[in-house]
């Protein structure tokens, strides 16, 4: 697995993204997002379920964070998929 800074990244991306490691992006020294290869590779179970309990938790703080409810944020998904479908079909 590779560490790599927003601006690493953004840098060299195209090398990145050609790596068969999955790439943990960081910004300031915090987690900014993960790059994971083509399907084909397979994540451990223990690395799988290690990143499932930490996007957890920053998801689960974001959303105490701004005071929502599971309904609303089911809603606000529904709309998103709605206005994503209905976009597709203008093309």
């Amino acid at each position: 697995m590779k560490i790599s800074s927003v601006r690493e990244f953004r840098d060299h991306a195209t090398g990145l993204l050609r790596s068969k490691d999955p790439v943990l992006v960081t910004r300031r020294g915090k987690l900014a997002g993960i790059f994971f290869p083509s399907p084909d590779v397979t994540l451990p179970l223990e690395l799988k379920r290690e990143l499932f309990g930490m996007l957890s938790r920053a998801i689960a703080v974001q959303i105490k964070r701004r005071g929502l409810r599971e309904e609303e944020v089911l809603a606000d998904f529904e709309r998103w998929r709605k206005e994503r479908r209905a976009h597709r079909r203008r093309r």
